[in-house]
């Protein structure tokens, strides 16, 4: 039995965790991008056997879960990995961003192998390679240093990049994105 725990990050009421203004998209929360991930991610995990999955947010997105009782939630639940889905922001309105993949640092559970295992699989599926030097990072990131588990937080590109928003919007990148996700764990 494959013990899968899943987030989608923030919450729809996250304060400035949204597409800004000037991407010209209206007005898109973070955590609606998240959960089309995690969305179509748990449907297609669905369809294999001896898999269980535990969703660590709200997944109506109206209370933002404290990261607290999320990483407990997934150590209670004693998860083989822990996948956090995010978007990331600090572009500016220009191009690229791209992917990121964190892990906690020198992590022995989450490993550099399976982090580039990861990369590989969503760039392959999803195309949104970036121009981050560091798009296999490590950092001290709450859900990948308190949860017990292999755990790894995946950036899906960047919210205030206009190339990367054209990608993200398009309705198939989420299911991209998921499949990605699910050929890793295949792996």
């Amino acid at each position: 039995m494959l013990k899968i725990a899943i987030d989608s990050g923030h919450g729809l009421g996250t304060p400035g965790k949204e597409v800004p203004s000037y991407i010209g998209m209206g007005k898109i929360k973070e955590w609606t991008l998240n959960d089309r991930i995690t969305t179509k991610l748990i449907t297609m995990l669905r369809q294999y056997e001896d898999v269980k999955i535990l969703r660590l947010d709200d997944p109506t997105g109206k209370t933002d879960v404290p990261l607290a009782e999320r990483s407990q939630k997934a150590n209670n639940f004693k998860a083989n990995i822990c996948i956090s889905n995010h978007h990331n922001a600090g572009i500016g309105g220009k191009n690229g961003g791209g992917l990121v993949i964190y892990r906690y640092p020198n992590s022995t559970k989450f490993t550099k192998a399976m982090q580039k295992s990861l990369y590989d699989c969503l760039i392959a599926e999803t195309g949104l390679k970036g121009n981050r030097t560091s798009p296999l990072a490590e950092s001290n990131l709450h859900m990948v240093r308190e949860t017990k588990m292999p755990a790894v937080l995946i950036e899906h590109g960047f919210m205030d990049s206009h190339s990367d928003m054209a990608e993200i919007k398009k309705e198939d990148f989420s299911t991209k994105s998921a499949r990605g996700i699910v050929k890793f764990l295949e792996k």
